[in-house]
């Protein structure tokens, strides 16, 4: 394994990295309520207090930043490590925020679906025509937790479609290179999904087929959860690894999957940047650390950064 270069360690609960073209990575901190951005010196400020559970970050057509709000956790520390739990007393619903990266201005673009609320959407990608694809993980409560799916919405706050339902906590998403299949992550189960798209924001469907039509793609033996993930430029979807603690790396044919271990049991997401989008920045939530490491194969340039030295990631 390549060696694992510490940015930071003072995060709380990072996650959704965006690698800039300056060498900084913007990300959130879901403990903290806010989205960040960390020098290549580690030095941490923030561009927005967003409050509740800022959770998957990427950026948009518009050059502003767009967020995926689940709401709020309850939050348990022990011994030195940070852990999310149930959905909490002020629970400020579930939202997608866009935020201007100059003035830190935030937008409330989406709270509802045909009228029912978003509960804790979670990660979220861009596609070329500009709409954008989100999952909602939904809330777990002592007794109960939420029946959620995936969402397609236009960036102006006009349009948004329930496009897969239900899914058991969808997690992490992303699009494959030529934008004809995209994949969702479940985390209680950990399943990665792949769906044949028929046109941007358009799945192709077969009737009767459950879970719209998705295609499960190869499993680890052991027991994981999955959280977030992203593409790398031959195709392979790179999925953060919970329980076992790491990033499993499913092929693109979906024949393979290899775990690359990482020292921290709640590893959340990553993104690739720097030269050749070839290193890998992965949040180790937990421990609130920003690490990098160098990637064998580059990241998958995405949609709106307008850099070519830099990707985000879908949060």
């Amino acid at each position: 394994m390549a060696e694992i270069r510490e940015v930071t360690g003072q995060l709380e609960f990072p996650e959704g990295p965006i690698a800039m073209e300056d060498g900084s990575v913007i990300l959130v901190e879901i403990a903290r309520g806010t989205l960040s951005r960390v020098s290549p010196s580690g030095a941490i400020s923030v561009i927005a207090e967003l409050g509740g559970g800022p959770n998957g970050a990427a950026m948009g057509p518009d050059g502003k930043c767009y967020v995926c709000n689940n709401g709020g956790f309850i939050w348990h520390r022990r011994n030195g490590l940070i852990f999310p739990g149930l959905q909490p007393d002020d629970y400020s619903g579930g939202r997608i925020e866009r935020v201007d990266l100059d003035t830190g201005e935030v937008e409330v673009l989406y709270r509802d679906c045909d009228g029912v609320p978003l509960k804790g959407p979670n990660d979220i990608v861009f596609d070329k025509t500009g709409g954008f694809w989100f999952t909602d993980h939904g809330k777990n409560r002592r007794r109960d937790r939420d029946r959620t799916g995936v969402f397609y919405a236009r960036p102006d706050g006009d349009s948004i479609t329930e496009m897969i339902f239900p899914l058991e906590a969808p997690n992490g998403i992303g699009l494959s290179p030529l934008e004809d299949n995209l994949y969702v992550a479940e985390t209680p189960t950990g399943r990665l999904w792949s769906y044949e798209l028929a046109a941007p924001g358009e799945i192709k469907r077969e009737q009767y087929q459950a879970n719209a039509g998705g295609s499960m793609m190869p499993q680890l033996p052991d027991y994981h959860l999955f959280d977030s993930l992203a593409v790398d430029s031959g195709g392979n979807i790179c999925v953060a690894t919970i329980i076992t603690g790491g990033i499993a790396v499913h092929s693109a044919d979906g024949k393979q999957v290899e775990l690359i271990e990482m020292p921290d049991p709640l590893t959340t997401n990553i993104c690739f940047g720097g030269n050749d989008l070839q290193t890998a920045y992965i949040t180790l939530s937990s421990t609130g650390r920003l690490v990098a490491m160098d990637w064998p194969r580059p990241g998958l340039p995405l949609n709106f950064l307008n850099t070519e030295g830099a990707s985000n990631a879908t949060g």
